[in-house]
């Protein structure tokens, strides 16, 4: 990942539901076994980063490689290129200010952005992001983020409308040697289509023509990599497998390993076909913001006393950051995902933090927001109403109060 690091748990239940639904899998380890679900062979070791989905020379990227990283930085050059000639101006102006939008996993907790943007649309002050990027419930939150406040309705009906009918069929505790996941996401991938459609498409690659990036997270768990994924190349590619892959990534974004079944990308390596096991980009980073070639492109011009564009950088933690109380059953499944949500927390806090010192340190101004002590509502079952509908109010009300943001993480 990068320095500033490496995401639809919008449509997810609550973490804690799901990773029981994970570690329950292990109690049905022993049961007799008959079939497995199959898959195409992996691309071989060393691959992976140049197998293709659709063929596009950038339709993803893979931050962990050096390769990946040069990649990276010609994509946001040539995006600030782009950005330019849509305003007019010669390739050797400066850039105007650049707004970078990250957005956080959390499950149900998405409903506080998505609160966020739509109460700062409400204030008036809600920037154009020339970047956003979504892990997990982040990325269903993040194409309509990066369209702007026009579809702030559907932002907002995502995680006020949704029921868990429309995001998992719950399985038995065999399914954790007969299937890929304790719940079947088929009905996620049909929210996901519900929303994601061809106009959605056609805007999501006309900003980028616009000279503004789109950028998903998912992981690869063949090559135990991350993968960033461009959104708006693969819209602007028109490709007519293209909506299908976007919304492919989506649902692999959120596909908590274990608990959903991970998503397979057909995939072509030197002519041969293979197939990728994707899942939740959450497995690398909560969150993530811009590469590390980025930062030091960035540094080296600031060194040589290049202009480089002002920058602003809003982090949307969909969480907590000050540890959530429980009692723990005396349980095998109780402990192990009470520990697993643990340290999906403390990589949401370490992630923040790194982005908070990437930022200090490249002269990007930083902006954090996140769910705080002062919102008390609580919630038993998954994906209730009852408690994702006062916590999109509450992200609305924190937005238009003007108090929703802070400079520094909290220690």
């Amino acid at each position: 990942m990068s320095n500033s690091d490496m995401p639809l748990r919008a449509v997810l239940p609550p973490r804690r539901s799901l990773l029981t639904l994970a570690a329950g899998g292990v109690a049905a380890a022993a049961l007799p076994a008959c079939s497995l679900p199959t898959r195409l062979p992996a691309v071989p070791r060393g691959g992976a980063s140049t197998a293709t989905v659709l063929g596009l020379p950038n339709e993803r990227f893979f931050p962990t490689e050096a390769a990946g990283q040069v990649a990276l930085q010609r994509e946001f050059v040539a995006a600030g290129q782009r950005k330019l000639v849509t305003r007019g101006l010669p390739p050797t102006a400066p850039l105007p200010e650049l707004d970078l939008l990250g957005i956080s996993g959390g499950g149900e907790n998405g409903a506080f952005g998505a609160g966020l943007l739509n109460g700062w649309t409400e204030r008036g002050d809600r920037p154009e992001f020339f970047l956003v990027t979504g892990i997990s419930t982040g990325a269903l939150s993040a194409p309509f983020a990066f369209l702007g406040s026009a579809w702030d309705a559907k932002l907002k009906s995502v995680y006020t409308d949704i029921t868990l009918a429309d995001i998992i069929v719950q399985r038995n505790f065999t399914a954790a040697i007969w299937h890929d996941g304790m719940a079947d996401n088929t009905p996620l991938f049909g929210t996901i289509s519900r929303y994601i459609d061809e106009a959605l498409l056609t805007e999501i690659a006309r900003a980028y023509d616009g000279g503004r990036l789109l950028l998903i997270g998912t992981s690869n768990l063949d090559a135990q990599m991350p993968v960033i994924w461009n959104i708006g190349a693969i819209a602007k590619s028109g490709h007519p497998k293209a909506l299908d892959t976007i919304r492919r990534i989506l649902l692999a974004s959120s596909a908590i390993p274990g608990a959903f079944a991970p998503v397979l990308f057909d995939v072509t390596q030197d002519g041969k076909p293979f197939q990728e096991l994707h899942v939740d980009g959450g497995a690398f980073a909560q969150v993530f913001l811009y590469p590390n070639s980025v930062s030091q492109y960035r540094r080296e011009r600031m060194a040589k006393r290049v202009p480089v564009a002002p920058a602003r950088a809003w982090v949307i933690r969909d969480g907590r950051l000050d540890p959530e109380w429980a009692s723990v059953d005396r349980r095998t499944m109780g402990i192990a995902s009470r520990a697993v949500a643990s340290m999906i927390s403390s990589a949401g806090y370490n992630d923040v933090w790194r982005i908070y010192s990437a930022a200090e340190r490249d002269g990007v101004d930083y902006n954090l927001a996140f769910i705080g002590r002062d919102f008390t509502v609580e919630y038993d079952k998954p994906f209730e109403q009852s408690y994702m509908r006062p916590l999109f109010e509450y992200g609305r009300e924190r937005a238009l109060r003007g108090d929703a943001w802070v400079k520094r993480p909290p220690t």
